[in-house]
């Protein structure tokens, strides 16, 4: 038998109208009301008639999501996230992987890009994120950005405070005896790697030290991995390493134990972002994590009041990341590059 909104209200101990109020994403409802409804809505397994709500509406239904590619597992739970509260109201989600823009847009953005086709857009971590902005506020199609390369006043971002990553990071080498530390950044045009390397220099200096080494990399494997043999063959080497993200530490860490250093004994190493693999790896990986579902949970809410025609102003939403310590990072037992 099909459930239906009578269903979900009887199952929450509320009124329909509230159950609707939900559906439509009416900021007025309180949040523990709210939560009520979600939670039938999913014991029920309840699928609301978006295309009837549609036509009610006048509006299409649908949210698109842009971003470069689906090879980071952390912004694969961030699409994951966006895609179970959007279907939660009813609403579905299309996605536009721009690999190649051309002048600004690739022909998928171009083609999602339409006030006919959605009702608003999340922008994920987009290098073009400019021409997006401008593209956007022309056309009046309500959005939000989630990891946000720029520090942008008047438009509404979901951001993860990766100063505050940068800081925590270095704080936990350092409360682990090292003195030593190298940074290996991302590349200074992402704001992210910018914030993370000031939370390791302020928190160096805190400590009364100087940085070890920072060099910029790129966010992949082979940049880790090449520097960390350009370390090793000068014989020039730190006690411990933070790296910006997972994927240049997994590098860091493959350089190492093919020299015939141990992680942590001789290296400690911490990334960024908590990847799947972060945990699979050996050692694993001591990290700092991203809060993805809830980045993809707070666009979808702020947008939704957008588009319902709720006063909005222009948020910039910091979310908390948190250390993740594992097995690859451990108390500080002697300089190795002084043999």
């Amino acid at each position: 038998m099909k459930v239906n909104i009578f269903d979900v209200a009887r199952k929450s101990g509320l009124s329909v109208v509230t159950v609707s109020r939900v559906l439509n994403n009416v900021s007025s409802v309180r949040e523990k009301n709210r939560q009520k409804v979600l939670e039938a809505i999913k014991e029920l397994n309840y699928s609301p008639n978006s295309a009837a709500r549609t036509l009610v509406r006048g509006k299409t239904g649908v949210i698109g999501l842009t971003l470069t590619a689906l090879n980071d597992t952390v912004f694969d739970s961030v699409v994951k996230s966006v895609f179970e509260s959007l279907k939660l109201s009813g609403y579905f989600l299309a996605l536009s992987i721009d690999s190649e823009p051309v002048n600004g847009f690739s022909e998928a953005s171009n083609f999602l890009f339409q006030e006919d086709r959605v009702d608003g857009i999340i922008v994920l971590s987009s290098l073009e994120e400019e021409a997006y902005i401008a593209e956007l506020e022309r056309k009046r199609i309500p959005f939000v950005m989630i990891d946000s390369h720029g520090e942008h006043s008047n438009v509404t971002t979901i951001n993860v405070d990766n100063y505050l990553g940068g800081y925590e990071a270095t704080k936990h080498l350092i409360a682990l005896g090292h003195t030593r530390i190298a940074h290996i950044t991302g590349q200074s045009v992402f704001l992210s790697a910018r914030q993370r390397k000031e939370g390791f220099m302020d928190a160096m200096n805190e400590a009364g030290l100087s940085p070890f080494m920072i060099i910029e990399g790129g966010f992949g494997t082979n940049c880790g991995y090449g520097l960390m043999q350009d370390m090793i063959a000068r014989g020039n080497i730190p006690s411990a390493i933070f790296a910006a993200d997972d994927v240049i530490a997994l590098g860091v860490i493959r350089a190492l134990k093919e020299a015939g250093y141990n992680v942590p004994d001789d290296v400690s190493v911490i990334g960024y972002d908590d990847q799947s693999f972060a945990q699979e790896v050996h050692p694993a990986l001591t990290t700092i994590r991203q809060p993805a579902d809830l980045m993809g949970q707070h666009a979808v809410k702020i947008l939704l009041d957008m588009i319902n025609g709720s006063e909005v102003s222009h948020t910039r939403v910091q979310l908390k990341p948190e250390l993740v310590y594992r097995r690859s990072t451990s108390k500080y037992k002697g300089d190795i590059s002084q043999g």
